[in-house]
């Protein structure tokens, strides 16, 4: 009996561990990537449980978190740098790591498997039968496609829908700076008027940095952002200040809209999305890699339980639907609550903050 072949566009984490998972199941895999190397446009990103169980169920996880810090607290503090809150992990492992990292460990875990990943490869067309159409003209047939392929996914855009992402009224700029700020040894964010600044320790002294403006959607060119940001940020406290000053050019900072997908069709016939293509949330929660890896996990699961793959690419759908949107909204909510006037914000994390942030990660600690 032959093997049953899947197609993926996109080589990030959904991608990647769609193909892990596929492989480990049995299933012939391919694996497409329109860029020339797999590579991420992050930076830093934290693992949470839910993320780390899935990096170990496909045999990624000691590649990806060695080195890494384990965090054991996330600060609030104010833009002076005074603390607001501290929320404490509780029953759950969360480590910081350089974005890279994983994707080549999941890259070595899905070649190992013996899943074949081909750059330069893009997806420009699928069709609801399992075909995957590529820009160099060849039409792949298979027993299932997966759309791993990003916010700005071809395969949803092409097979599915022509729903566009949505701006979640801010502007975001991320980075990695070859220092750790003096005392920084937690997950901290510095929150302002309408803006937010967060600092997380990684491996071998280098600190990634997140930051967040309320602010109608706008272009950052290059030329001039890091002179910007510093400015923007010119009140902070100490920390920040010793963060962006050891960084030296325009090209070191990504700046994004902040978007979001709405979770809506996400199968046709043979064609289903994963990940950000699926669905994108605000990234306040940081559960953008994890719940990817987890549709990953989730789908590949169901395809070996069901006794059709049509039967498992449906039940798929209906076991994310209702993690998703929680997840959505609950990034949503932390997001206008950091954003929030500084009062009402800093009394509520205050008087709040723990039970809060445990109330909206401490269910992820649960299986999907």
């Amino acid at each position: 009996m032959s093997k049953r072949h899947a197609e993926i566009a996109g080589a990030g984490f959904a991608g990647l561990t769609a193909a892990c998972a596929l492989a480990q199941r049995g299933w012939s895999v391919r694996v497409h990537e329109r860029a020339d190397r797999l590579r991420t446009t992050g930076a830093g990103i934290y693992i949470y449980e839910n993320g780390l169980r899935v990096l170990e169920a496909v045999g990624a996880y000691e590649e990806a978190v060695r080195g890494a810090p384990f965090a054991h607290t996330r600060e609030v503090r104010d833009g002076d740098d005074r603390l607001i809150s501290v929320h404490r992990w509780q029953g759950s492992r969360v480590f910081s790591i350089v974005r890279q990292n994983v994707i080549n460990a999941l890259a070595a875990s899905a070649t190992n498997a013996g899943v074949e990943i081909v750059t330069n490869s893009a997806a420009v067309g699928a069709t609801a039968d399992g075909e995957l159409i590529l820009a160099d003209g060849r039409r792949l047939k298979a027993d299932l496609v997966v759309g791993a392929d990003g916010i700005r996914s071809t395969v949803r855009g092409l097979a599915l829908t022509n729903a566009a992402p949505s701006y979640l009224g801010a502007m975001n700029w991320r980075s990695v700076a070859p220092i750790r700020p003096a005392g920084l040894t937690e997950f901290q964010i510095n929150v302002g008027d309408g803006c937010v600044f967060g600092l997380v320790p990684l491996a071998s002294g280098r600190t990634y940095a997140f930051a967040y403006v309320a602010h109608p959607q706008f272009s950052d060119p290059m030329e001039g952002r890091l002179a910007r940001l510093r400015q923007r940020f010119s009140t902070f406290g100490p920390r920040v200040a010793a963060y962006l000053a050891a960084l030296e050019r325009d090209d070191e900072v990504i700046c994004s809209a902040m978007e979001w997908m709405e979770l809506g069709n996400i199968l046709a016939g043979r064609v289903v999305l994963v990940g950000d293509a699926a669905h994108a949330s605000s990234p306040m929660m940081g559960q953008g890699g994890c719940m990817a890896m987890e549709d990953a996990c989730v789908l590949a699961e169901e395809l070996r339980a069901a006794a059709t793959v049509q039967a498992a690419l449906e039940s798929y759908v209906r076991r994310r639907k209702p993690r998703v949107e929680w997840v959505q909204r609950q990034s949503m909510g932390l997001a206008n609550l950091l954003t929030a006037s500084a009062a009402a914000r800093n009394d509520t994390l205050r008087e709040r903050g723990t039970q809060l942030m445990q109330d909206r990660f401490g269910p992820l600690v649960l299986s999907p």
